[in-house]
């Protein structure tokens, strides 16, 4: 998969913390109805894996493409591989996990936050490169400030992305953006609240579009 190309009419990946067992069937009816068409299942899931395999299943046949997220360890990358994901995003920059991502020709989306790291997250054989925690150090800014050197990579905005916001990072050049819990609250997943998940869903995409 091309991700970047994929991803071009919506750049939008939602991040799926602790959704619990059964609610991968609505999760995906919720993102069809929304628009929205990346997913990341966190490694740090319980059940990561039948998770990520139950998504991937119920969203093949409406082009939404399922991937594994804070995926830190070599043992996470192996059991995202098995259960299916389509690409692979990590919280931080390990050469392990980058350079067996890009070999298996996984598209892998690395954070990093410092000019260094972005640097070398992309020439490990980073698709793009995850600038996170973004909010925590001049958000919008950030990115623009990024942007003048770093031209050539692409960067994903993660950390504290809302609707306020969204449509500031993608005009200072985030080519990509992702957004957790502000959405995808444990609570709301928890109690099935999947309306509620809907109309924040629908706020943020209608902000970028």
């Amino acid at each position: 998969m091309e991700l970047l190309e994929f991803l071009k009419p919506m750049p939008v990946v939602g991040i799926l913390r602790d959704i619990p067992r059964g609610a991968e069937e609505a999760c995906v009816n919720t993102a069809v109805k929304c628009g929205l068409k990346a997913i990341e299942v966190t490694m740090n899931t319980k059940d990561a894996e039948v998770i990520i395999a139950a998504i991937k299943a119920a969203a093949k046949p409406h082009g939404i493409a399922v991937g594994a997220g804070t995926v830190r360890h070599g043992s996470d990358l192996e059991k995202a591989i098995a259960a299916g994901a389509e690409f692979i995003v990590t919280p931080n920059t390990r050469n392990e996990i980058i350079r067996l991502s890009a070999t298996a020709r996984i598209p892998i989306i690395p954070g990093a936050l410092t000019p260094t790291e972005v640097q070398k997250a992309f020439d490990l054989g980073a698709t793009a490169v995850k600038i996170f925690p973004v909010n925590c150090v001049g958000g919008p800014e950030y990115i623009k400030a990024l942007r003048g050197p770093f031209r050539d990579i692409p960067l994903m905005a993660c950390g504290g992305v809302n609707p306020e916001n969204a449509a500031s990072y993608l005009k200072a050049g985030a080519n990509l953006l992702s957004f957790g819990a502000s959405i995808y609250d444990p609570k709301l997943m928890a109690a099935g609240d999947w309306k509620t998940i809907a109309d924040k869903l629908k706020t943020l995409l209608a902000a970028i579009k």
